[in-house]
């Protein structure tokens, strides 16, 4: 068995971080084998190299090893990809296809953000992890294969699942044995030896001398968060070897390269307010009740203006006590002024801002911050209804119970009191 010093030369890998260490040995141990791997961690930390060691020291070595970017490939495709197709099995399809699990029989394929898989995908999968078996696109026909699968993910698989977007039971399949990779941030020791490794390759590359970091510019490397981990700290490198022409690099002009320098901070998490949708309802509530109010002050001051122009003084006065009844004494109280007309949405909260009460503290049943609107709604429209029926009470017996003059006087048809006088049952 090949040591991990070994295997860290013969695949290029730099570092003596623990959990790369630890990483590397595990991939040892599981190479004679023919368990399912999973490979986890964030994106750009070299997840990619482990698979390789697990084909190269397995008895398959001999054998293809494919490796295949799920999340690259379309959702419409992916199955005829990975499981190949029949001539005709889909528009396009001039001629069958053999997929990836057949052309690497007796091999390995790794499957690379294996968390973007659709789930029919995922169906399809679990069945070559179980039973060794697949159909291909448009064929009823069963085939075999022999094929060692080891997967890689940078999707938290825990939250996919209960997101119901990774099927549970092939997880526990993929991940018989899981590998974990940390995070270049949690490698501080290894940062400043892969910058030396990537500028002495770009060097070489350009045919340009080496860079080199003063003391102050490598505690600015170290101190970088490194999202897109060793694939970002390549590419810092490389536009560094490329555009500098002075090749000590200093911490002012590295910190010029360095796209997240300014997020070393703490975070702010953006904490959801559970009472935001019930107060966006509130308002809504509040401008349609300042709404009612206001129609039905014109209402009334139309109605008392309509009762006001009759120029039959017994009229007037006998319906002066109805009058009094709906408007009261002052009958500019009930009339919309220009000032209430023209108010703004925000003054109108204003008004009808009614206090709020404590989130711990529940309302009684049928008492809320709205009955006030609905006794007022409730209450008008009585009277109204007791104005309309007093009036053509009075108007008939007037005109002996004659529907045309007393239509005539009330300023209806005679079809409409005829509707009125049977809606409020004035045989």
């Amino acid at each position: 068995m090949e040591t991990v010093q070994a295997i860290k030369q013969r695949f290029e890998i730099i570092g003596n971080d623990e959990g790369l260490n630890r990483a590397i040995e595990k991939s040892i141990r599981v190479a004679p084998t023919d368990i399912s791997v999973l490979v986890t961690g964030e994106s750009g930390v070299g997840k990619e190299s482990l698979p390789k060691i697990i084909h190269s020291l397995s008895h398959r070595k001999h054998s293809k090893y494919i490796a295949v970017n799920c999340g690259a490939i379309p959702e419409g495709t992916i199955d005829s990809e990975l499981f190949g197709h029949e001539k005709g099995a889909f528009t396009g399809a001039s001629q069958s296809r053999d997929g990836y699990f057949q052309e690497a029989d007796g091999g390995t394929i790794f499957l690379d953000e294996v968390g973007e898989l659709p789930l029919t995908t995922q169906v399809r999968l679990l069945r070559v992890l179980e039973n060794g078996e697949f159909l291909k696109v448009g064929s009823s026909k069963v085939q075999k294969t022999n094929v060692r699968i080891v997967a890689a993910t940078n999707v938290n698989m825990t939250e996919a699942i209960k997101k119901e977007k990774f099927r549970e039971d092939l997880y526990y399949r993929l991940s018989t044995v899981e590998i974990h990779l940390p995070p270049l941030r949690e490698r501080k020791d290894d940062i400043h030896l892969l910058f030396r490794k990537f500028a002495s390759d770009f060097a070489l590359k350009y045919k340009m001398p080496t860079l080199r970091l003063t003391d102050d510019a490598v505690k600015q490397l170290l101190n970088c968060r490194w999202q897109g981990n060793i694939r970002q700290l390549r590419n810092v490198t490389e536009q560094l070897s490329v555009l500098e022409t002075n090749r000590e690099v200093d911490a002012q002009t590295l910190f010029q390269y360095l796209p997240d320098s300014g997020n070393n901070l703490p975070s702010v998490v953006e904490q959801k307010n559970d009472n935001a949708d019930f107060s966006n309802e509130r308002e809504i509530l509040y401008k349609v009740l300042f709404d009612m109010k206001r129609d039905l002050g014109d209402l009334k001051k139309l109605t008392l203006e309509l009762i006001k122009s009759d120029d039959n003084t017994e009229v007037k006065k006998e319906n002066q006590n109805l009058i009094n009844k709906i408007y009261g004494k002052n009958e500019e109280d009930f009339e919309t002024s220009d000032t209430e007309r023209n108010l703004t949405d925000e003054q109108e909260l204003e008004i009808l801002q009614v206090p709020e009460k404590k989130p711990t503290q529940a309302l009684e049943p049928h008492q809320d911050n709205y009955d006030f609107a609905e006794d007022i709604e409730e209450e008008e429209t009585l009277s109204l209804q007791d104005k309309e029926l007093e009036l053509i009470k009075k108007s008939l017996e007037r005109h002996q119970g004659r529907r045309k003059p007393a239509a005539e006087e009330l300023g209806i048809s005679e079809r409409t009191l005829y509707r009125k006088i049977k809606q409020y049952d004035l045989s």
